[in-house]
């Protein structure tokens, strides 16, 4: 599903918005669905949102464990890079 390396560009892009903001929490438009395919069902990008009130629909950062979150299945769970097997 998700390249280690497209996992890190989305956090450093939800750390840089989050800095020039400086907010407790921010709300984007998402900026990777039409470059990175699994980031198009997600509309916006929540930053530092607590997932008790963060829309399902959208994807969830994290910034205190750096962590990428989604809504699947009934719970929110860690968007973690594919395993690659050569």
């Amino acid at each position: 599903m998700a390249a280690k390396e497209e996992i890190e560009k989305v956090i450093d892009w939800c750390e840089k918005v989050k800095k020039e903001r400086n907010r407790i929490y921010v709300i984007e438009r998402n900026p990777f669905r039409g470059e990175i395919d699994w980031m198009r069902r997600f509309p916006l990008i929540e930053i530092d949102r607590p997932k008790e009130v963060a829309s399902k629909n959208n994807l969830v950062y994290d910034s205190t464990v750096k962590q990428l979150w989604q809504f699947m299945n009934g719970d929110w769970r860690k968007i973690e890079p594919d395993m690659r097997i050569a």
